[in-house]
């Protein structure tokens, strides 16, 4: 399972908004790699990462959000529970290392 198209094929809201963000992250990225190769002031680039580090957050967030609307509740429906259930708590430990 995972992120799909509406009936008439156009990305789910959540997948929409991952994409976009992503798309974001990518290109700060590429930022921070031509400040590294241009030796710009540190601090400059430590600020460009933390701006890459939240925007994984928010989108960690919507992919998060997202998975519990439409993977889950199907997941609960399809009888899986202990499956969802297991999933959820490998996600929860894993973001808490």
């Amino acid at each position: 399972m995972g992120y799909s198209e509406d009936i008439e094929g156009n990305l789910s809201e959540a997948k929409f908004d991952a994409l976009k963000r992503l798309s974001y992250i990518e290109g700060h990225l590429t930022g921070i790699r031509k400040m590294l190769e241009e030796d710009k002031y540190c601090v400059d680039v430590l600020k460009q990462t933390y701006a890459v580090r939240r925007a994984i957050e928010k989108m960690e967030s919507i992919l998060l959000e997202g998975h519990l609307h439409s993977c889950v509740v199907d997941g609960i429906k399809e009888g899986r529970e202990d499956e969802v259930v297991g999933e959820l708590t490998d996600l929860y430990l894993l973001a808490n290392r």
